[in-house]
């Protein structure tokens, strides 16, 4: 099946040609005629699949012109990077369209983008906090919308975006249409799904867990961080095909760290992002790995879901993730439209049970290769794999506790009760420090 065979307009069919788009995925083919009906829809699809035109095409087919300045169709994501993403993939496909797109997200001003937004728009892409701030800053009328997308609905949940999920849905019209795209079905999701949407119909194409067919997974089993540091250095001096190669770590202090190791071997060929980074530094380093001009780009799961980028030859695990649905997101990022990736996995001892959730996930074993005899194994351990010292037990005997009756203490002597008559001579001198007699006045 070719697009044509969707009934797209004209313009969105030369949008598609323009981009070398002929064949809908899997994914794109069963939503298309669901989201045409204006069903209310849950797409369970694994990273890499093309759910950003599932939904985009049916919404753009179905979008008319109108003049109201509020937007119609709103577009949810998790992640900043997602949402420039999604707004250059909207512009891509209206090229031949007149409609306006912008995208708001948290860490940049507020007030430019209210601006932006109080100009008028078509359609609003956005992460849940800022959308919520600017329809509540009366930026827009969410009572305009007539079809909600929000993508990556496991990941939202899981980033703890729920509050502001339901106060969106509080705001937003009963007459609407809602297509939400998810990787996995959790409880969670389920719950979300009942509460919000009317008898949402259910659309599986490769859900998360299933193994990507264009993609070999291999693995290598290394003691540590400087181990596997070699072997990175290794494998990127042995193979000329790691043109292109996306390194996942567990937290943002071993990106910081391994960038710092391999940056000075590989100048000016090397970035990093992640949580702590500012907005600019991650834009521009994911743009400098998207031209090409970055050989490798260090990352956390933090892009896992939303980094969206065409011809990457290798994903790197550097570390493997606790959650063994995030490896599939990972290792999604590579392969994409039917081309051929790699992944490789760098597996510790403690990563054991990980490996093995993962393997049990995707119902297949990871290959695993021995390690290069050119790969020195290190010694050194950093900070982080040092064996906690052991003190002796930390427990001390508690002191009995003694009790200390009712609180007391002894009371000032001017404010002290003396049940003693005092005479008025006594008085006068306490009073005047000399006895004052009666009758004196006139001695």
């Amino acid at each position: 099946m070719n697009f044509e065979a969707l009934n797209l307009t004209t313009p969105l069919l030369n949008a598609l040609k323009d981009q070398g788009l002929e064949q809908p995925t899997t994914i794109q083919h069963k939503v298309f005629p669901v989201a045409m009906s204006g069903k209310d829809l849950l797409g369970i699809a694994q990273t890499g699949t093309g759910k950003t035109l599932a939904y985009l095409l049916p919404c753009l087919r179905l979008w008319k012109f109108n003049k109201d300045p509020n937007p119609h169709i709103l577009i949810l994501v998790p992640t900043r990077e997602l949402v420039v993403q999604v707004v250059e993939e909207v512009k891509k496909l209206t090229s031949y369209m007149n409609i306006v797109v912008t995208g708001v997200y948290g860490g940049a001003n507020i007030n430019t983008q209210t601006a932006t937004v109080l100009q008028g728009l078509d359609i609003l892409v956005g992460t849940p906090g800022r959308t919520l701030d600017l329809a509540l800053n009366g930026a827009f009328k969410m009572k305009a919308i007539k079809k909600l997308v929000i993508d990556e609905v496991d990941e939202m949940l899981q980033l703890g975006f729920r509050s502001q999920l339901n106060s969106i849905f509080d705001l937003l019209p009963d007459k609407r249409q809602n297509l939400l795209f998810s990787a996995t079905l959790s409880p969670e999701v389920e719950t979300l799904i009942n509460a919000f949407t009317i008898q949402a119909e259910k659309i599986e194409a490769a859900p998360a867990g299933t193994p990507l067919k264009n993609i070999h997974q291999s693995t290598y089993a290394v003691p540590n961080f400087y181990t596997k540091v070699n072997l990175l250095h290794w494998l990127m001096d042995k193979e000329d095909s790691m043109k292109k190669v996306l390194v996942f770590t567990a937290s943002k202090r071993l990106a910081d760290l391994l960038f710092t190791e391999i940056e000075h071997r590989y100048p000016e060929q090397i970035g990093v992002i992640h949580s702590n980074k500012a907005q600019n530094h991650r834009f521009n380093s994911v743009e400098q790995f998207r031209n090409g001009n970055y050989r490798v780009l260090i990352a956390t799961d933090l892009v896992a879901r939303g980094l969206d980028i065409m011809g990457v030859s290798h994903v790197l695990n550097f570390d493997l993730p606790e959650i063994p649905e995030n490896y599939i997101h990972r290792i999604g990022r590579t392969g994409r439209a039917e081309e051929k990736g790699i992944a490789i996995s760098f597996i510790t001892e403690k990563d054991n049970a990980a490996k093995l959730a993962i393997e049990n996930l995707m119902k297949m074993p990871l290959d695993l290769k021995l390690l290069p005899d050119e790969v020195n194994i290190e010694t050194h351990l950093t900070e982080y794999e040092q064996p906690k010292a052991f003190t002796g037990s930390t427990y001390t005997k508690s002191k009995k506790k003694v009790s200390a009756g009712p609180a007391f203490h002894e009371k000032k002597s001017k404010n002290l009760k003396v049940n003693s008559k005092v005479s008025h001579n006594e008085k006068m001198k306490l009073k005047y420090k000399k006895p004052k007699k009666r009758g004196s006045k006139g001695k």
